[in-house]
């Protein structure tokens, strides 16, 4: 059984603010020689709304801005190491302002490369990711038929 979801499709209304694409986030961060990664803890539930504007919330982001959002996941990014400060500054007056709080486990500040929406990203943009692939390094030779299938 398959079931045609076009008309459907065609009648939902449009999401004029959708989320980020993940692969141009992780890309922006090519050439950016510091990072800072931040994690929201307890995500959006932080942010008290009335019932009737649980449809209308979204954040957004401009281009060229220091500041990626992605859901819970916050990247302050810097091209030159010297102007950092001053982007977290920014960054965390905003923070501050709405009261948003973070989980210091998942935070990293001031790194050249680190995990950012489950990529490594770091200067040269996006490098293999090694908990995901110390399994294949450490992995021997077949020794059997069953291991070569």
């Amino acid at each position: 059984m398959c079931i045609d979801f076009r008309d459907l499709n065609k009648a939902c209304p449009k999401d004029y603010y959708p989320l980020p694409r993940i692969d141009q986030l992780v890309e922006s961060t090519s050439e950016c020689e510091l990072l800072s990664m931040m994690d929201a803890s307890q995500g959006y539930h932080q942010i008290m709304l009335t019932p009737k504007d649980h449809k209308r919330v979204s954040f957004i982001t401009s281009d060229d801005r220091n500041m990626e959002v992605y859901m819970d996941d916050m990247l302050v990014k810097s091209k030159e190491a010297h102007h950092h400060l001053e982007d977290l500054d920014e960054t965390f007056t905003v923070l501050r302002k709405y009261r948003l709080k973070f989980n210091p486990g998942k935070c990293a500040f001031e790194v050249s490369k680190g995990r950012f929406l489950g990529f490594m990203v770091t200067q040269r943009g996006i490098e293999a990711n090694s908990d995901k692939i110390k399994v294949i390094i450490d992995m021997g030779p077949p020794t059997n038929i069953h291991e070569v299938q």
